[in-house]
């Protein structure tokens, strides 16, 4: 069992959303264990059934029990929308309003799409991420996370055993979340284009190859990246824009939520990971970004990401702008000996953000200089790059 970086509120109500076996029923069970709590388990079978046919029930129950709870949690909301009605009336009735809501869910899309009551902004909204370095502290082993990424279950599993938890990941996200949901019309062209789609994470987008190789519509390739954004499997990185009007790429890159995941799209997990391999190099990029992403939600840092890409092919992998501070710009390489060849986009993106920090990061074992005339380029271990980005670790949950 591992602590969380996130910090749950303890008054506000709020939404958790995360992809499935992030673990949000555990960090929810474990934050409010009190007897002052009302726990709605929406996947089970029983409670599912009572509440969709009947959501007003929870008006009644809660009227009933009289100020015996102090919380109600609603663990996969998606599944019964039309209970965030009944939560918005009981936040403004005598009978709920000293109740904290909580409700999580592992699709924001079937919210969106149902048009259900998001509480106008009555309720916070957090996410919950795979483990982080931070999180499993001593147990934190690069070439795993890479290979098997680190949702808590597969993570925790041994070789064979994770290998069959990402296939069944797999096989679930595409039975309970597509198929069930009735997310998508053609649930064979959806399942030709998520390995298409992994072999893409990391890099500018091509609809139209993508498309072409899949047998569908740009429209329909678009609505296919839209559906794994709105599962929570992926996110856009979008390009640098120095001003709003001024981008340097025109297009988006897409990456997936989790290494191991995004291993078993790809088909890949019986493949050995050699450190020289591009495929090694390709995961540490994808492993690094999602660490920032998941420590700058966690820590509410408001740091706005993207990637940096000019039309002669200079590029920076991550780019961020940090509130009141510095920009910086930082390549990502999985090497363990930086060279000043590794620089090149960096100083191209000094050339029009003269302010900005530059680092190498990389698997270093110490911070290493390289001098360009009036510029500096810092080699950084990727740990330590971390921290500068984040500030020093913390548990709350």
């Amino acid at each position: 069992m591992y602590s969380r970086c996130i910090d749950l509120p303890k008054r506000n109500s709020f939404f958790l959303f995360g992809p499935r076996l992030t673990g949000k029923s555990t960090l929810l069970r474990r934050a409010f264990a009190d007897e002052d709590v009302f726990f709605l388990d929406l996947i089970h079978p029983s409670v599912h059934q009572k509440y969709l046919a009947e959501p007003a029930a929870l008006l009644r129950e809660i009227e009933a029990a009289k100020g015996k709870y102090k919380r109600v949690v609603l663990d996969e909301i998606q599944r019964v929308p039309a209970l965030l009605d009944a939560v918005h009336h009981l936040m403004e009735s005598p009978s709920g309003r000293h109740l904290q809501f909580i409700m999580s869910g592992s699709s924001a899309r079937k919210l969106k799409r149902s048009k259900a009551n998001l509480l106008g902004g009555r309720a916070w909204s957090l996410e919950l991420f795979p483990l982080t370095h931070e999180e499993l502290g001593d147990d934190f082993v690069l070439e795993k996370a890479l290979a098997f990424g680190t949702l808590p279950r597969i993570y925790a599993a041994q070789g064979t055993e994770a290998e069959e938890d990402l296939r069944a990941y797999v096989g679930t996200y595409l039975t309970e979340e597509i198929k069930a949901e009735a997310l998508t019309r053609n649930l064979g062209a959806f399942i030709r284009f998520l390995p298409m789609a992994a072999a893409e994470s990391g890099h500018t987008i091509n609809a139209s190859n993508i498309g072409r190789e899949v047998g569908i519509s740009y429209k329909t390739v678009q609505e296919y990246f839209q559906i794994l954004e709105d599962t929570l499997l992926g996110f856009w990185l979008e390009p640098f824009a120095k001003t709003v009007r001024r981008r340097m790429a025109k297009q988006p890159k897409f990456y997936f939520f989790d290494t191991g995941v995004l291993r078993a799209l790809k088909k890949t997990l019986k493949v050995p990971l050699e450190r020289s391999s591009p495929e090694f190099g390709d995961l540490f990029e994808n492993f690094f970004i999602n660490e920032v992403r998941r420590l700058n939600s966690y820590r509410r840092l408001d740091q706005t990401l993207s990637f940096y890409r000019t039309e002669a092919g200079a590029e920076v992998d991550l780019v961020a702008q940090r509130p009141g501070k510095s920009w910086l710009a930082m390549e990502i390489k999985a090497t363990e000996r930086p060279s000043s060849s590794h620089c090149s986009g960096l100083l191209s993106f000094a050339d029009i953000m003269p302010g900005a920090e530059l680092f190498l990061v990389c698997r270093t074992d110490q911070p290493q200089l390289f001098r360009f005339g009036k510029r500096t380029v810092r080699a950084l271990p990727w740990l330590d790059c971390l921290k500068m980005l984040s500030g020093p670790a913390q548990k709350s949950s």
